[in-house]
């Protein structure tokens, strides 16, 4: 018998719908951005709907539709960038049925603009939904039943973790698919670290009271001073702070922390900056109070192979494994003393685990990044990517 070539792939039409401006640096956006790419690579013709604004050029290798600009909403202890131009989600809805899609793929299909146009509108394509909020949602309650139904428009609902799963569920019943947010692996390799002549730490996120910065560079100083005072420790050597990001919180903690030798206050980055900076840094510090459904700036210092040291949440906990030092949220003392060990080779581990003290220092940390680098490799992109096309494949041939 011939030996035949396996069917070909089905090319699929796909339009991702963000409600979040892609010119402003987020979790939601980052993951629009990256499955655009990796669903790319594997050959369907992919197109980005998103609001986008003047802060900041539009990402590179995305076919993207801007469906206007955005403003601040708060949301979940922060302020999301989303649009509540009627006229562009129309504009949006009109391209959406007349360009032939094959599926459309919102995230957060319950945040304002083009989402709610999705729920509404009529003789459109099957919506594959992913879920990625968790805690208690405004929206949801406000919502209410009517929620409750225009879900039931949704033709699969994907959630990001299973913390997002379970605040989904409850505010709207039904089932979900739960997958996890991805990290495009290869921009993590054979790319130049930024400059750096000291132990670093890196903060990257919104200045914001649930992030934790507060309690960060509180920490910072307790560092400095547990160091001055450790015979062990070369007293001119000392560590520094790159934090990147802005908020509501930057300009206070600035007057407290103003810039130094020691602290540096970076503003926003660019995805290429951010990168370097990652790979440079000596540990990434996630402080944040609670509030996070994944971890995904874990995930890509762990990319980086850059050691995490973070506070101890369910949403941190699931991504990290024992591939983190976790403390305790809140608790500047145990961050001080936590990011102390990383810096001194006594890395702090869960007994056991991968990174676990053999009296080698260097050893026990190369360790500890081999197995952080495998687990953020276990959620790369492309596999994410894989697991979508299969959901669109199946709703598809069903046509929802």
């Amino acid at each position: 018998m011939p030996i035949t070539d396996p069917p070909a792939r089905p090319v699929l039409r796909i339009a991702l719908i963000c409600p979040y401006s892609l010119s402003r640096p987020g979790g939601v956006q980052g993951q629009v951005v990256g499955l655009s790419r990796a669903l790319g690579s594997r050959g369907h013709q992919v197109t980005v709907f998103a609001p986008l604004d003047g802060a900041g050029p539009a990402p590179e290798g995305v076919d993207l539709v801007a469906t206007g600009h955005s403003v601040s909403l708060p949301a979940n202890g922060s302020f999301a960038p989303v649009t509540l131009s009627v006229r562009a989600v129309l504009r949006a809805l009109r391209s959406l049925r007349s360009t032939g899609f094959d599926v459309l793929h919102v995230h957060e299909p319950f945040a304002p603009g083009l989402s709610y146009g999705l729920l509404v509108g009529r003789r459109l394509p099957p919506v594959v939904a992913t879920f990625h909020r968790s805690g208690s949602s405004v929206l949801y309650e406000l919502l209410g039943p009517l929620a409750r139904n225009r879900a039931n428009r949704l033709a699969v609902r994907c959630a990001v973790s299973e913390a997002a799963r379970a605040t989904a569920a409850g505010a709207l019943g039904g089932t979900y698919e739960v997958l996890f947010n991805g990290v495009e692996m290869e921009h993590y390799r054979s790319i130049e670290p930024w400059p750096t002549d000291r132990p670093t730490l890196l903060f990257l996120g919104r200045h914001e009271e649930r992030k934790g910065l507060g309690v960060l560079v509180e920490a910072f100083e307790g560092l400095l001073r547990l160091r001055r005072d450790d015979p062990a420790v070369d007293g001119s050597v000392q560590p520094v702070l790159w934090i990147a990001g802005d908020g509501p919180q930057t300009d206070s903690l600035r007057l407290r922390y103003p810039e130094s030798a020691d602290i540096r206050w970076l503003g926003v980055l660019s995805e290429d900056e951010k990168i370097r900076r990652l790979v440079a840094a000596d540990a990434l510090c996630a402080p944040s109070l609670g509030g996070e459904s994944f971890g995904m700036v874990l995930l890509e210092a762990m990319a980086a192979r850059t050691v995490v040291v973070a506070s101890d949440i369910d949403g941190y906990r699931d991504v990290a494994g024992d591939h983190a030092v976790l403390v305790p949220p809140g608790d500047p003392v145990a961050l001080a003393e936590a990011v102390d060990g990383t810096l001194s080779g006594r890395l702090a581990p869960q007994e056991g685990g991968p990174g676990a003290d053999t009296g080698d220092p260097a050893a026990s940390r190369n360790r500890w990044l081999d197995a952080a680098e495998e687990r953020a490799e276990q959620w790369s992109m492309d596999r994410l990517a894989e697991r979508y096309e299969g959901i669109y494949l199946s709703v598809v041939g069903g046509r929802g």
